[in-house]
């Protein structure tokens, strides 16, 4: 099996990992690559160093080291190349980690391909004007709407299947998938959702109302989202690259075509997960 690793070099927890991890490999004749901007991080390691796509290319699965940010991120690389991927906890709660740093003695099994997949829906988030696409992206958590200016609430209109549901004045709207729950969403006063219900779930984020609360639909449900006064929005997919949304255009979310596919080792429930994580925080 060949690997590509994605670590988060920001964290000096996940340098220290993830050389951890090219050791385990190399004690298992595990072939592994970086992309060859990490080549100063990790050249006293047996690792290939190459360009990102041709990494991704060639490779059997994708292990990401760092934070449910990391993960997030690097799994959207794994997606568009059609890989599985493993994330390696260097973070604090991690809900998308298959293993700690702690458990990298189970790495044999991932080369041994004895493990399951955690197949997770992604969504489609498009800038539209009227019928015609501007801009679009894909997110594994979730897409954020809110006000250009960010400092002021927003009077926000949100249709589903074309129909006008509902005016919010809020900060902002988060439309997240089921493993998305557990992130804006959660803090924002969202619920959790089992992965396993495929779905998309609607949250305002500080609504000026004491009945403005979350909502949950199925997941082929078409969100439009668009100014109530004619303002400018702006929405970011996972949270990178802010794409504005000009007056008169609307934030179009929809179930994608793409599947996230994240590799468990361990024989954990979302159920499980959701309890050692939160038990953390108390």
């Amino acid at each position: 099996m060949r690997i590509t690793l994605i670590p988060n070099l920001t964290r000096e927890a996940a340098l220290r990992i993830t050389h951890r991890v090219c050791a385990s490999l190399d004690s298992l004749g595990a072939d592994y690559s970086f992309f060859e901007e990490n080549k100063a991080a990790f050249d006293s390691t047996k690792a290939s160093f190459l360009p990102p796509d041709e990494a991704l290319a060639g490779c059997d699965a994708v292990i990401a080291v760092g934070g449910d940010g990391s993960i997030i991120h690097a799994a959207k690389y794994a997606v568009m190349h059609g890989k599985p991927i493993l994330g390696i906890n260097a973070g604090r709660l991690a809900y998308m980690a298959g293993l700690e740093d702690d458990e990298l003695d189970l790495l044999p099994r991932l080369i041994d391909g004895d493990y399951t997949l955690d197949r997770r829906i992604m969504l489609k988030a498009s800038v539209m004007d009227g019928d015609k696409c501007l801009s679009s992206d894909f997110c594994v958590n979730d897409c954020f709407i809110t006000n250009e200016e960010k400092q002021r609430m927003s009077l926000i209109d949100v249709a589903f299947n074309g129909r006008v549901f509902n005016s919010y004045l809020c900060d902002g709207i988060v439309v997240a998938t089921p493993t998305g729950s557990t992130a804006y969403s959660l803090s924002a006063g969202g619920p959790i959702v089992d992965p396993e219900l495929e779905s998309m779930l609607l949250t305002p984020v500080c609504p000026h109302s004491l009945v403005d609360r979350s909502l949950i639909f199925g997941a082929d449900t078409v969100i439009t989202v668009s100014s109530a006064e004619n303002e400018r929005l702006c929405f970011s997919a996972d949270g990178v690259k802010p794409q504005l949304i000009d007056r008169g255009c609307s934030a179009r979310i929809e179930r994608a075509d793409l599947t996230a596919n994240f590799i468990r080792i361990k024989a954990d429930s979302f159920i499980d997960i959701v309890y050692k994580k939160l038990a953390q925080r108390r």
